[in-house]
């Protein structure tokens, strides 16, 4: 069976190795080592990974991520690469691959983008992973941004709509790996079609990042 988000780790970790400890990412307002900081809270410090997602304990996990932030870079990336702590959630059998396929993917293209790029092309068997986990952050990321209702299509015609009861409608048309930048918020970096209503895809531009018109 493959392991998707052990490839997604390698490649990440290859990624960040490459680019060095200060270069720019697609997360707004962090460097490298930065990113390669959360990833470490996210998988070896159950106490900080709240404040990843809760406002509420976001200064607790700031600080522990500037702490990993100025260790050494190499030891950061090789601590990455190496995976989830024996004693971490990420270690049990199967969590790594719910959990990180998408997370890592995501993250790979942050650093890959961040300066000029050439697409590559994504492992079918892995496309089809995207699109069955894009759901999800579709409704929960920029589902809850998007001002008018959303059909995020695939060349093949399958679909997904998202804000159903939004008024209006905008068609974003891509591989499954640009509809989960898209989602995610990278949709400036993503290769779309957007179609719609002169007016709702002005909405639309206010309120997420699409590509450049």
């Amino acid at each position: 069976m493959s392991n998707y988000a052990r490839g997604e780790r390698q490649r990440l970790a290859e990624l960040l190795a490459a680019a060095g400890p200060d270069a720019p990412t697609l997360c707004a307002g962090w460097l490298t080592r930065d990113l390669a900081a959360h990833l470490l809270v996210r998988e070896g410090r159950p106490d900080a990974g709240p404040g990843i997602q809760l406002p509420l304990f976001a200064g607790w996990t700031a600080r522990v991520q500037a702490g990993y932030a100025a260790r050494p870079y190499a030891e950061l990336v090789a601590r990455f690469r190496a995976g989830p702590p024996r004693l971490s959630p990420f270690a049990l059998p199967g969590v790594d691959e719910l959990a990180n396929a998408v997370e890592y993917f995501v993250h790979a293209e942050d650093v890959r983008r961040a300066v000029p790029w050439e697409p590559q092309a994504v492992d079918p068997a892995l496309a089809e992973l995207l699109w069955r986990r894009l759901p999800m952050p579709a409704r929960f990321e920029v589902g809850r941004r998007t001002p008018v209702r959303l059909l995020l299509c695939l060349p093949d015609g399958r679909n997904l709509t998202v804000g159903q009861r939004r008024p209006g409608s905008v068609r974003v048309t891509g591989e499954p790996a640009e509809l989960l930048l898209f989602a995610f918020g990278r949709g400036a970096q993503a290769r779309l079609s957007v179609t719609g209503p002169a007016a709702e895809l002005a909405q639309l531009r206010d309120a997420v990042a699409l590509p450049a018109e």
